[in-house]
């Protein structure tokens, strides 16, 4: 019997035990066509969970109810896999941090978001203690993963499964980026996590919301009584209506607003250049020898100062990067989180030093004369850095360049831990 696991496709719960099997490799089917409030309330279900709530796992043992539980089950059904850590202290620390995710993390972002959308009453006092307790937490956790890349020892375990899937509905739904940039390392850690193959098999890309839901009403139970108080009957459909009328309002709108061709990058609108920034990317890429004569040459040869602008970026907090593989991964976050841009930009990312704190360099290529904007706004990391522009004028500035270009060792005397490119 296969292992079938009884949720709604977008159901955050299932998220975990799917994300476990892709690590390990193991065949878990997700069933067809569930509809919540429907599947969930057959004989058959209620059989496998007497309370009816999701997911459910069916077993060749017996049914498994509880995500949580699920999730260790499937991380359990092959052994020596990383999910459950190296020794009973990684053990421990696992089971520690799953308990976090769940009662410090998710319980508070479930309860601040079903104020807002309607399945509770609102009231301010309620709304300020689940967003305190929630920064408490978040703020314990960005603590911890200021000198982290993992929750646990060097790789992904089953606590980083469980953290990212509780994280996953505040960041869709009710943590804007204005609420998360409190939380730095936190925001480093879900964005890197998300981006792993086997979370984004499973999650998709991961959008984080731009605004907190309005507060909707919670006195739908009293509609009924409105034909006995013909007083009172206007006052609440009144109120029904205002709150449903945002809805309409956003669709209708969404409707009038869709044939409307896409806004422009104001980078598109710029003077063409005559430099092709993917010829210069197909020059490094294919260049294995004489890099400094031919890749480095054919760069300055190609450059347009006009059309394009050269910039250094320097990580403010170098004296945190005392772990090379938390350094590393940092490094590779910010690249990942920098696609945006990749039909705009070229960069290298250099990793400096053969002992900690680690110096982390950059050299930047960007479409126009100055930061794009777009990308300040979408990628966090930008303001990790000091961002410098290169004067090409200057001898020692060019000569920068090139070396940074060229992974010249040692740079400004230190050995290079890596380098790595975005192109």
């Amino acid at each position: 019997m296969a292992l079938v696991l009884h949720a709604g496709s977008t159901n955050k719960n299932a998220y975990k035990a799917l994300i476990v099997a892709e690590y390990i490799g193991v065949d878990v089917q997700l069933v067809k066509n569930f509809e919540m409030g429907v599947s969930n309330k057959t004989p058959e279900f209620i059989k496998m969970n007497p309370i009816g709530k999701v997911p459910v796992l069916e077993t060749p043992d017996g049914p498994v109810f509880e995500s949580n539980a699920i999730a260790r089950y499937v991380a359990r059904l092959k052994a020596d896999n990383p999910l459950y850590g190296a020794s009973l202290i990684e053990y421990a620390h696992i089971e520690q941090w799953i308990d976090f995710a769940s009662l410090e993390i998710d319980a508070n972002i479930l309860h601040w978001f079903i104020l807002r959308i309607g399945f509770a009453i609102y009231l301010p006092p309620a709304e300020e203690a689940a967003i305190s307790a929630l920064k408490r937490a978040l703020d314990a956790l960005n603590t911890h993963l200021a000198s982290n890349t993992y929750l646990v020892g060097h790789s992904v375990t089953l606590a980083d499964i469980v953290m990212i899937c509780n994280l996953v509905l505040g960041f869709n739904r009710i943590l804007t980026k204005s609420f998360t940039s409190e939380f730095p390392h936190v925001e480093r850690y879900f964005w890197t996590m998300v981006n792993q193959p086997n979370f984004r098999k499973i999650l998709g890309e991961v959008r984080q919301t731009d605004s907190i839901p309005p507060v909707q009403s919670a006195k739908k139970p009293s509609q009924p009584k409105e034909p006995a108080k013909p007083k009172s009957k206007a006052e609440p459909k009144k109120e029904v209506k205002k709150d449903l009328a945002p809805p309409k309002v956003e669709g209708a709108g969404e409707e009038e607003e869709a044939p409307k061709p896409k806004a422009k990058n104001p980078l598109d609108l710029l003077p063409p250049s005559k430099m092709i920034l993917d010829e210069w990317k197909r020059l490094y890429s294919n260049t294995k020898t004489n890099f400094r004569e031919v890749a480095v040459k054919g760069f300055w040869d190609m450059y347009d100062p006009e059309g394009y602008s050269l910039w250094f970026c320097d990580y403010k907090y170098n004296d945190e990067n005392t772990v090379s593989f938390v350094t590393l991964n940092k490094v590779s976050g910010f690249l990942q989180r920098m696609d945006l841009a990749r039909k705009y930009a070229f960069g290298k990312m250099l990793v400096i030093g053969s002992e900690p704190p680690f110096k982390v360099k950059g050299l930047w290529l960007f479409r126009g004369q100055e930061v794009p904007q777009f990308v300040i706004d979408e990628c966090y990391d930008m303001e990790l850095y000091e961002w410098k522009k290169v004067d090409i004028n200057n001898e020692a500035e060019k000569e920068r360049v090139n070396q940074m270009i060229e992974d010249y060792e040692p740079f400004e005397g230190e050995a290079l831990l890596d380098a790595k490119c975005f192109k």
